[in-house]
């Protein structure tokens, strides 16, 4: 492997035995080739790691850590990349065959962006449904997020396993926040935005699943803020890094939309005090509606707040 490829993928692999396999495969099927996977194992119990030495494939190779958690499992495959471009996927979703083709379409029409990404599809067992992005034009447009937190703030235009982003940006930025258990993500995208342009396809590239089985070991406990609400206030402060004031206001708007997630992930955890504390402090001018939902979510009992959730209302806890 002395030539450099133009990708380099990374799979952070914990416990995901089951789906490497499918993860895996949809990189072998892609109808772009020039690229090598790196799978770090970030300390799994089961046979993932076994499963990742059955493939023949000379482009995929295998790095073992104690465990330390999926940004740390990220960042050390970004060290070990040989490409300029990162491509990231879960260990539980797959990508479909044109993903990598879309990036490097976007690479080339956008030379100067700080990441690339495509739209995607999310399956919850047998039902799939591609996601539901607002603000930007229809399929088949791609281009530039002008307005990414007024985006954000209403969707999720990117995720871990639909995003590839060139290692100077990480030079430049830092790699994903070590020590979080949710957010690290989304935290990386947002600094990119208030940096970078981020070029996107409405193409849609990858699936993420999101069945229970898949996310069962997710850990469930109180967090204070998400890692971008720090970022984000810095931001504030420094007077906006000269936004302008649309973009101001849009961060703004972004960073109350994330204490309704905190709201959220606090009432899955069986805290609704706490939930409504946050839910008092958010200052949303757009959501005002989602925001009066989930204060009255937090009176329920438990029990009808786990039927609440199963029978899919809409409240800011995913």
């Amino acid at each position: 492997m002395s030539e450099i490829p133009a990708v380099s993928v990374v799979i952070p692999l914990y416990n995901k035995g089951p789906y490497i396999t499918r993860a895996l495969n949809s990189v072998l099927a892609q109808t772009f080739q020039d690229f090598e996977v790196t799978v770090v194992d970030d300390g799994s119990t089961d046979d993932g790691a076994a499963v990742v030495r059955g493939f023949d494939d000379p482009r995929i190779r295998l790095i073992q850590q104690e465990n330390r958690g999926v940004s740390a499992a990220r960042n050390q495959g970004i060290e070990a990349a040989r490409a300029e471009l990162v491509a990231f996927l879960d260990a539980d979703d797959e990508w479909l065959p044109g993903f990598l083709e879309t990036i490097m379409r976007l690479r080339k029409k956008f030379p100067e962006a700080g990441a690339y990404a495509a739209s995607y599809y999310i399956q919850y067992y047998s039902h799939i449904r591609e996601v539901n992005i607002q603000y930007l034009p229809s399929r088949p447009w791609e281009g530039i997020i002008q307005r990414y937190f007024q985006v954000a703030a209403k969707s999720e235009p990117l995720t871990s396993s639909s995003i590839c982003i060139p290692k100077t940006t990480f030079s430049k930025l830092g790699s994903f926040v070590v020590g979080k258990w949710w957010g690290e993500d989304t935290e990386m995208w947002g600094r990119i935005a208030l940096h970078y342009y981020i070029a996107f396809s409405r193409e849609s590239g990858a699936v993420y699943h999101y069945e229970v089985t898949n996310r069962a070991n997710e850990r469930v406990k109180v967090e204070i803020d998400h890692p971008f609400m720090k970022t984000g206030y810095d931001c504030i402060k420094n007077n906006g890094k000269n936004m302008p004031p649309s973009d101001l206001n849009d961060l703004q708007e972004y960073i109350e939309i994330l204490k309704l997630k905190v709201a959220g992930r606090a009432l899955k955890s069986g805290k609704p005090d706490f939930a409504r504390e946050v839910i008092s402090e958010c200052k949303t001018k757009h959501q005002r509606r989602e925001r009066y939902v989930m204060y009255l979510i937090s009176y329920l009992p438990a029990f009808i707040y786990q039927i609440v959730r199963t029978i899919k209302v809409k409240i800011y806890s995913l």
